[in-house]
């Protein structure tokens, strides 16, 4: 079973071209998955993909900061393999996407167009998977698993059949069904060579903080000292989205069982808040790779797949993430559930809510807070789902209802089991 990776390509944009751009980008949002120009639906193994178009901005310095196309992918297996995928399923046309972008090749074959796209691959220092290893093929099957299994068990009537029986006459229809044999068996393991890295990264934090603690904790307590300073002089000004934006964005919004969200912002000025989000992210990474692996980041567990992504040098930061249900809803389960983190990442951008400490206040003043996340939400045309209909919750039950046709139950763990249904 391959592991998840993300493909983040991040590209400037030519600004004389960018409205041929915008123009591509609309015609793509028609239908994401079958559109002609990168159809999301032949790449195999594609969670999520979205396409966004940054505008030119100025700098906090008044430096001019290009406009940017940015393509992210939620992948099975590993991102140069899934970007090999993606050359080959979008072709020539790809060549209208990216065609608009600095650098691009004049003369495009596919290996110009492999080179320019690795070439304008970025790591990603900080990224979170619902479940590592479940990829879109299992997801797909156990969907169809729980329907035919519904479809059974409505046609052979065993409402009133002792729940032990129940699941024998259940595994007996999937052992003699071709198609569903499958899910007798527990999906494969992790590969060996990603579960040996992931344990020798495991081991990064602890060993660094044995190593260096003695010098880390007092620079950590200098810098939080120095942040508080600015947080007592920093007075940030409470603005509401414009009725403008808000229609922009709801008009893409609600579509499905879930929703793709972006944001970015600038970092605010100062080698201080430099310091705090070059340090937090990968902190982030280590967390979201090791600790927040089942099915739960910190708590809130509608989340598919989420991203960080540094901009021209840490300038600017672009949050992503997949999540279920509405923005109202998905907003409160983070105030409610891991405000702290919401903190010690967003407060490092400018006009967040008045934090203390770096991790209490901000997200907690909860108005302040939701017009800040929206009016720094960005416009995502296009975006991609593999499963539109299935939440967070659906998917892990169907998992749950798979994983239930292997091993022993009694009567109680069999009613249980038959309630997934």
């Amino acid at each position: 079973m391959p592991q998840q990776e993300p493909l983040t390509v991040l590209a400037s944009v030519d600004l004389r071209r960018a409205e041929a751009l915008t123009d591509v980008l609309r015609e793509m949002r028609e239908d994401p998955a079958h559109n002609p120009v990168l159809p999301f639906g032949a790449l195999r193994g594609w969670h999520f993909g979205r396409v966004l178009y940054l505008p030119p901005a100025t700098g906090l310095e008044g430096e001019p900061l290009p406009p940017k196309l940015l393509l992210l992918g939620d992948c099975d297996g590993s991102a140069r393999a899934q970007l090999e995928a993606l050359v080959d399923v979008g072709g020539t046309n790809l060549d209208r996407l990216f065609g608009a972008c600095e650098g691009y090749p004049s003369s495009p074959s596919r290996a110009a167009r492999l080179a320019f796209l690795r070439k304008k691959s970025v790591a990603t220092k900080a990224n979170y998977v619902h479940r590592q290893g479940r990829t879109v093929e299992q997801i797909l099957g156990e969907r169809e698993l729980r329907r035919a299994l519904r479809e059974f068990v409505a046609r052979e009537r065993l409402d009133g059949v002792p729940a032990l029986e129940a699941r024998r006459r259940i595994r007996a229809f999937v052992r003699e069904t071709p198609r569903l044999r499958w899910a007798l068996e527990p999906p494969p393991p992790l590969p060996l060579s990603f579960r040996a890295k992931n344990a020798l990264h495991a081991t990064t934090l602890p060993l660094g903080l044995l190593a260096f603690g003695p010098a880390i904790v007092p620079a950590v307590l200098f810098l939080l000292l120095l942040v508080r300073l600015e947080e007592l002089r920093d007075e940030p000004e409470h603005l509401r989205p414009t009725p403008e934006h808000v229609h922009a964005l709801t008009e893409l919004e609600d579509w499905y069982a879930h929703n793709g969200f972006t944001a970015g912002g600038f970092v605010k000025p100062g080698w201080v808040r430099q310091a705090v989000i070059r340090s937090v992210l990968p902190l982030i990474g280590w967390g979201t790779r090791h600790l927040f692996t089942r099915d739960s980041l910190a708590g809130v567990k509608t989340i598919h797949f989420a991203r960080w992504i540094p901009l021209d040098d840490y300038r600017r930061v672009v949050f992503a993430s997949n999540y279920d249900g509405s923005l109202e809803s998905y907003n409160n389960d983070f105030i409610d559930l891991v405000a702290w983190g919401l903190n010690l990442v967003f407060s490092n951008g400018l006009g967040y809510p008045k934090t203390r400490w770096l991790l209490f206040g901000g997200a907690t003043l909860e108005q302040e807070f939701k017009d800040f996340l929206r009016r720094h939400q960005i416009p995502t045309p296009v975006w991609y789902s593999a499963y539109p209909d299935l939440t967070a919750v659906n998917i892990e039950r169907n998992a749950e209802l798979r994983a239930g046709l292997s091993g022993f139950m009694n009567e109680r763990k069999a009613k249980e089991w038959l309630r997934l249904l």
